[in-house]
């Protein structure tokens, strides 16, 4: 495979996408359907944590402004995978008809051909709805936004998108050692991501552990929310946050790059 510049590597993974992206618009009425869809089943969530704190003033020892923050990041981090990355989830499918083929015979790199290989219309409406969310919880927190703590927030905030995409890419990379059209495997972990929405304070210790060291969903949402809130005994464990993005980083790579030797095409 040979080996481009950062910069021309960018760009042509910018066409790439470009072009999935004009394709998709072609389709107006799918377009909003998705974008309304996406923002209704967010909204859905968010009705929610609004009927609970209804009921209770603080959810262990969270507000509601700093659950909605948490809430907030992993739907962004769905929004940037959506719009952006979405060709990953296309993986399990390529492999298993061959298209993969395709891939291996341009000069650019296999793992951001299949990542663009698709745009997901429903991370525009995840991009808008999360924003949002940021944007009202932000608002309302007593956070003191110094130079340095906004930066911080930058890099955290990054780094939980990185360790968002990069499980996703380990999951559906699982495909080259399980064969068959029908992979559930991604789906499954991204509904155990749904649980990061929320405080993960909240759960049994055995929940607390998986979601922080098997599979470290809690470094999405809680611990850099934890970090740049300056709240509760845990955010010092959000500054790890980099750190664990490079590890999934790395991990994922490592993962595909493993069963793309093992890949035998079709028939």
């Amino acid at each position: 495979m040979t080996t481009t510049r950062p910069i021309a590597t960018a760009r042509m993974y910018r066409r790439c996408l470009g072009a999935h992206l004009r394709a998709a618009l072609e389709y107006e009425a799918d377009f909003w359907i998705l974008v309304v869809a996406s923002i209704m089943m967010q909204a859905t969530g968010v009705i929610f944590l609004g009927a609970v704190f209804a009921r209770i003033p603080t959810l262990a020892g969270w507000t509601l402004a700093e659950v909605v923050l948490i809430y907030s990041l992993v739907v962004i981090a769905e929004g940037v995978g959506s719009l952006c990355f979405e060709g990953t989830w296309y993986l399990p499918w390529m492999v298993n008809q061959g298209d993969l083929d395709y891939t291996l015979v341009r000069p650019y790199p296999v793992v951001l051909q299949t990542m663009s290989g698709a745009v997901g219309l429903n991370g525009v409406g995840n991009l808008l709805t999360g924003g949002l969310l940021m944007a009202w919880s932000l608002s309302r927190v007593d956070v003191d936004w110094s130079p340095l703590r906004i930066a911080l927030a930058v890099a955290l905030f990054l780094s939980a998108v990185l360790i968002k995409l990069s499980v996703t890419l380990a999951s559906t990379s699982a495909c080259f050692w399980v064969f068959g059209a029908s992979f559930m495997l991604p789906t499954a972990l991204h509904q155990v991501g749904e649980l990061a929405k929320y405080p993960v304070s909240v759960y049994s210790a055995g929940i607390r552990v998986a979601l922080t060291v098997v599979i470290p969903f809690a470094f999405v949402s809680f611990y850099p929310a934890a970090a740049v809130l300056g709240h509760g005994q845990d955010s010092w464990v959000g500054l790890l946050t980099p750190l664990v993005a490079g590890y999934c980083v790395v991990v994922a790579g490592a993962v595909f790059r493993r069963g793309l030797r093992r890949y035998e095409s079709s028939g």
